[in-house]
């Protein structure tokens, strides 16, 4: 390749042939890496500030060498462009825009030219070949690939994919695993991106997704799709869970996951380090989803708090450690699952709190509505949590209640209602007191007791208020007194004036 003038001509293409047959690129990508490394030759020799174009013919392999000048109407650059006076001088009829070619005689490369061209070729050629690697593989993306080790630097390792190096690197190996040159590798291809070096395949072995790939190997139940992976949960090197669904009510898609005598599940686990994997079965019941989530562990009942996006859930006090797991790692990763946040009590803290809170909620009552302890017992036990639901409900719903009459429930609703009223003058003057602004207490959704807690954290005017995000606002007012829909109404209509004085101005 050294001195491409003196190849005979058809050799040249035979030359390109071979090299895109190696590489396994374009032969046009070739031929146009070598028509640059002609054109860089070409400008070393003619001049550098001409526009000098090679051409290689795609059949007879004849090198043309061309300086092309661009018939303009001002002139920038001489020694590219001519005015159409001059160039119809040249060749009649030629118009602003055509180019005028002048052949040149072709180049004997010099020894450093036939170097610079060299460079030039292995360059567009590795240019070319990583483009190819780019375009095979970003399809590829959430497969998994067997490779060689190449080498390993720094604990990152290379793997040779074939046609391609992927990284896989420290942080995506699974804890104290090892590998030497030459060692065979399966890894997950999670993503690929072009790069100033060139494309880079990354590979993971900690993926999610590398387990559920490893089952649908294993499992030709869910390659079919007769089985569907719902979800999946690692602690990598140690303990996973993966959430299954059948589509065919006849197969157990545990069992079919597990495989005689554990065959299918262990080959996963073999190739996972030892991987301890739980395999559950996903339910749209929210509820049964997360206390399979939580096997082996029992659980006895299951609160759900869908707003917070939290659950509670119940165990035996026998059952509490092995429902939290060895450093919180049953339960974190239940709540990866799930994607929910799990809170795990025993019976004997649920009864316990459940005590406190029929103790409060029933002493609340007490002083609210004066009434007496056993009034009070029986608006907890029917479910009343607050006094705004006494004072609001339909009255039949106070009246149903044993021991009540229609008589009793007119008294307690309007015990509440006048509690309330009291407590709202008593808000509103404080409100004033810390002096937030009336403007701001006319804004739907802000009670005065609301009002009262966002004075005390410095928020008294419009501007304050329309200067807080949602998340801060709720952070000040509680989760329980608005949700995020809610925060962001009132801040909008905090922020009205701003819009009103914008065009008034």
């Amino acid at each position: 390749m050294e001195r491409i003038a003196a190849l005979p001509r058809p050799e040249l293409l035979q030359v390109a042939d071979a090299v895109a047959r190696d590489k396994g690129i374009d032969r046009d990508e070739v031929l146009e890496a070598m028509e640059q490394a002609i054109q860089k030759a070409g400008r070393s020799k003619y001049g550098h500030e001409h526009d000098i174009r090679a051409h290689i013919d795609r059949k007879t392999g004849e090198i043309q060498l061309a300086r092309y000048i661009e018939v303009v109407e001002t002139i920038e650059n001489e020694a590219t462009q001519f005015t159409l006076t001059q160039a119809l001088r040249k060749k009649p009829g030629a118009v602003v825009g055509d180019f005028l070619i002048d052949p040149l005689p072709p180049i004997d490369f010099g020894r450093i030219a036939a170097q610079t061209a060299k460079q030039v070729i292995v360059q567009k050629v590795r240019d070319a070949e990583r483009q190819r690697q780019f375009n095979e593989y970003k399809d590829r993306v959430g497969e998994i690939s067997n490779g060689l080790v190449k080498r390993v630097e720094f604990g990152n390792v290379i793997v040779d994919l074939g046609r391609a190096e992927g990284l896989l690197r420290r942080d995506e190996l699974i804890p104290r695993e090892t590998f030497r040159t030459g060692d065979r590798v399966r890894a997950y291809i999670f993503d690929v991106r072009q790069e100033p070096r060139g494309p880079q395949i990354f590979l993971s072995r900690t993926h999610p997704m590398f387990m559920a790939k490893l089952f649908a190997q294993e499992v030709p139940e869910i390659y079919d799709g007769i089985i569907e992976i719902k979800a999946v949960a690692r602690d990598p090197g140690s303990r996973a869970k993966i959430a299954v669904l059948s589509h065919d009510s006849s197969i157990d898609p545990v069992g079919a996951c597990v495989g005689m005598r554990g065959s299918r599940v262990q080959a996963v686990v073999a190739e996972l380090q030892g991987e301890k994997i739980d395999i559950i079965q996903w339910s749209p019941d929210v509820a049964t989803f997360v206390v399979n989530a939580l096997a082996p562990a029992e659980v006895t009942k299951v609160v759900l708090d869908e707003e917070a996006g939290r659950i509670e859930v119940v165990v035996p006090d026998d059952q509490l450690s092995l429902a939290i797991g060895r450093r919180g790692q049953n339960v974190r990763l239940a709540s990866q699952l799930t994607q929910w946040n799990i809170d795990i009590m025993t019976e004997a803290e649920e009864s316990e709190r459940r005590t406190e809170e029929f103790r409060s909620r029933s002493n609340m009552f007490i002083q609210a509505l004066d009434v007496d302890d056993v009034i009070a017992h029986l608006l907890v036990t029917e479910g009343f949590s607050s006094v705004e639901e006494v004072a609001y409900v339909p009255l039949e719903d106070l009246a149903s209640i044993e021991g009540f009459d229609e008589g009793v429930a007119e008294e307690l609703q309007n015990r509440g209602r006048v509690f309330l009223s009291e407590q709202d003058e008593r808000y509103t003057q404080m409100r004033r007191d810390i002096g937030v602004a009336d403007d701001v207490a006319a804004i739907e959704g802000l009670t005065p007791a609301l009002l009262v807690k966002l004075g005390n954290r410095g928020v008294k005017t419009l501007d304050d208020l329309g200067d807080l995000a949602s998340d801060e606002l709720i952070d000040i007012v509680g989760k329980d007194a608005m949700n995020e829909d809610q925060a962001n109404a009132v801040i909008m209509a905090a922020r009205a004036h701003w819009f009103e004085d914008g065009a008034a101005g």
